[in-house]
């Protein structure tokens, strides 16, 4: 079967014990309804911990690393899905379902499968 990656992207705050809970609470709903579907995924750090890394050049050039993600953004890339399904529609209306498309985005884009 097909496999997406949903990539959510929200605005990169602190939340507080009780807005943080609230939000897990929306998330493993998520699962519960999904989860035959979820092949994997992660909540990522803020984009305060990320470092940024660009090679110049081609291959062995000067490694060039960087504070925070490559752009200022309203919204910042705060985790992923790997998901299954029949077809990109079935993806994006469970795509519609993760809570970071309320008042964030949620990407979705098919997975390339590599012979081997």
């Amino acid at each position: 079967m097909p496999q997406y990656a949903a990539l959510t992207y929200t605005a990169d705050v602190d939340w507080t014990a009780p807005e943080q809970a609230a939000e897990m609470a929306e998330y493993r709903e998520f699962g519960a309804t999904h989860g035959g579907s979820i092949r994997g995924g992660a909540a990522l750090y803020p984009t305060s911990t990320a470092t940024t890394v660009r090679v110049t050049g081609a291959r062995g050039g000067d490694v060039v690393l960087s504070d925070g993600p490559y752009a200022e953004t309203k919204e910042a890339l705060t985790g992923f899905f790997l998901i299954e399904a029949a077809d990109l529609d079935e993806a994006l209306r469970m795509a519609a379902e993760i809570p970071a498309a309320w008042g964030g985005a949620v990407e979705v884009r098919p997975v390339i499968e590599f012979a081997g």
